[in-house]
């Protein structure tokens, strides 16, 4: 193994991987060493050595189809990343039942699916790993997210049921869990605000550390979880959220 190198030999995909917090990851992976497949509705500007392919996570079909394609692009499975997911705003009154149903179909379901047709690859590696990118609104309450908290809440509680079922298998499971990520999702919700200015300052300071997450912090937890040096860790939630879930700082003090 080369220094970095920590990945080598192992092959990784992606859910979500075209952008963000997915391309961050699927990036660091390839630079540690994997042969890294993305999966996205949308892969024309995935860039080298990445392999894309084509996937609608809200489809078993394609899911199915996705996963063997990667199979036969990488030739085997070792690392599977759980990050495809859409954003919610609103109270519990304030989302349509079809709003609901769409948005648990891709944060729950998707991973379901995703994982579902994974594990038979999975259960031959020598070094599996499931990662699930899940949110700092698992674990704390965050006003106007009522449907998205509800998703992440399920893959919180789906990682840890499936790190006691996959255990023996030698299959780790984790998540992690990010604060605000400065991603393309956010900036978009910043740019409809009244004030984006503002909006952003809000989002900034919420973090105890004064800004957003990167999504290259993500990714660096991510790699982390699902390296082999990580080869004793599972059933784990790691935040990666500047402090906002486990730090009560006294205004103007830090």
């Amino acid at each position: 193994m080369t220094p970095g190198g920590d990945f080598d030999g192992l092959a990784a995909a992606v859910t979500g991987g075209a952008s963000g917090i997915g391309l961050a990851t699927a990036r660091l992976l390839a630079q540690r060493g994997a042969r890294v497949a993305v999966l996205d509705l949308r892969t024309g500007e995935v860039p080298e050595p990445l392999t894309g392919v084509v996937c609608d996570v809200t489809s078993d079909d394609s899911v199915r189809a996705g996963i063997e394609a990667v199979v036969a692009a990488l030739g085997r499975l070792d690392v599977l990343v759980n990050n495809a997911g859409i954003g919610a705003v609103g109270t519990v009154e304030e989302n349509a039942d079809e709003e609901w149903s769409r948005v648990l179909d891709v944060n729950v379901l998707g991973l379901v699916r995703v994982t579902r047709a994974a594990l038979p690859h999975l259960r031959r590696s020598p070094a599996a790993a499931i990662v699930n990118t899940c949110s700092i609104a698992a674990t704390a309450g965050l006003p106007g997210r009522a449907l998205y908290s509800a998703t992440k809440g399920a893959v919180l509680a789906l990682t840890r049921a499936m790190a006691a079922d996959h255990v023996a298998e030698g299959i780790r499971v984790t998540c992690v869990n990010p604060g605000t990520v400065d991603t393309p999702w956010v900036g978009r919700l910043i740019a409809s605000a009244a004030d984006p200015d503002a909006e952003r300052a809000v989002l900034n300071a919420r973090q105890p550390m004064g800004r957003m997450v990167s999504a290259d912090e993500v990714a660096a937890a991510i790699a982390y979880l699902a390296s082999p040096a990580a080869g004793s860790t599972t059933g784990v939630d790691l935040a990666v959220d500047g402090g906002m879930a486990g730090l009560r700082v006294r205004p103007g003090r830090g």
